[in-house]
């Protein structure tokens, strides 16, 4: 499913407490993205001072997700990036002194630059080992969003999942009296055809044994192939199953939870008796109705595929 969720938090000092009135050391930024995929499938983009902290991100991440190509990108910036130093009067003047110390045992030596000033009036920047609480505290608020976001997602798509549902109920409808008309059709072709061979008999009436065997001989064979064509085109077990399984189908989609395998096996069992109900169709109707019930079952599981 597809998800996207952003955070930002400001990773205080190394050795400060949680109520320190100093600055802000770093920043820091989570960015999670998730697209679509049956599988889930963790990429990490990490600065190498948070590279230790990776396995902890994987656990918190699989603990939630379990389908969706996830993307983790993280960044670290010093909060003092970009700002120019602003060194006192009195640190100037310590270093002109030095600057005179020096030249006057090396009279050769180099003046100090502005970018030599700016160097060592620059503090060291604090140590970064003690991001992992900021970064986990960031992760849980990112996921947490993420989540909602894939939620949204995912009340979507049962929304259409459900629609889908009703119109497969609709067709099957449909397909339902289609094959008591069959029926009766193939039986009165039969019936018609077993006329005409009574007719045919009765030409020849006189010739001996055939003129009362031909006729019994027509009507068996009338009775016993309109009983094989009922057999055959019977749809009424595909109809049933496939009713059951959009019970389910619906009831999944309502109660919601990690529902995306079992729904993927009902679309193969739906798919199932919609080829089924195609391969049995002894009319153009019922075919038609067939390949619109796989067209639908079709965009169905592309969709299923993705949800948990």
């Amino acid at each position: 499913m597809t998800g996207y969720a952003s955070a930002q938090r400001s990773a205080a000092p190394a050795g400060t407490g949680a109520d320190a009135k100093a600055p802000a050391a770093h920043r820091l930024g989570l960015e999670i993205r998730s697209v679509n995929s049956r599988f889930l499938d963790l990429t990490f983009r990490l600065p190498d001072e948070l590279r230790p902290f990776e396995p902890a991100l994987r656990e918190l991440l699989t603990a939630k997700l379990k389908r969706g190509k996830v993307e983790v990108r993280a960044a670290l910036e010093s909060a003092s990036a970009g700002q120019l130093p602003e060194p006192s009067a009195r640190l100037l003047q310590r270093l002109s002194s030095l600057q005179d110390n020096v030249r006057a045992w090396l009279p050769d030596a180099r003046a100090l630059s502005v970018a030599d000033v700016l160097r060592l009036t620059t503090p060291d920047e604090p140590a970064t080992t003690d991001l992992g609480d900021d970064l986990a505290a960031l992760a849980k608020t990112a996921v947490k969003e993420l989540m909602a976001s894939r939620e949204r997602e995912g009340a979507r798509l049962a929304g259409m999942i459900q629609g889908h549902v009703a119109q497969l109920r609709t067709l099957a409808a449909q397909a339902g009296p289609l094959v008591p008309q069959l029926v009766e059709q193939q039986r009165a072709r039969f019936l018609e055809r077993w006329k005409d061979a009574m007719a045919l008999a009765s030409k020849d009436a006189g010739t001996g044994a055939g003129a009362t065997t031909l006729p019994e001989a027509a009507q068996d064979r009338a009775l016993t192939e309109a009983t094989a064509f009922a057999i055959r085109i019977d749809v009424a077990e595909e109809l049933t199953r496939l009713a059951s399984h959009l019970d389910e189908i619906e009831r999944l989609a309502t109660k919601g939870g990690e529902i995306g395998k079992r729904l993927d096996f009902l679309i193969q069992e739906l798919h199932r008796e919609a080829n089924t109900m195609g391969s049995k169709s002894a009319a153009l109707e019922l075919t038609r109705i067939s390949v619109d019930m796989k067209v639908l079952i079709e965009q169905m599981r592309e969709q299923v595929q993705n949800i948990e």
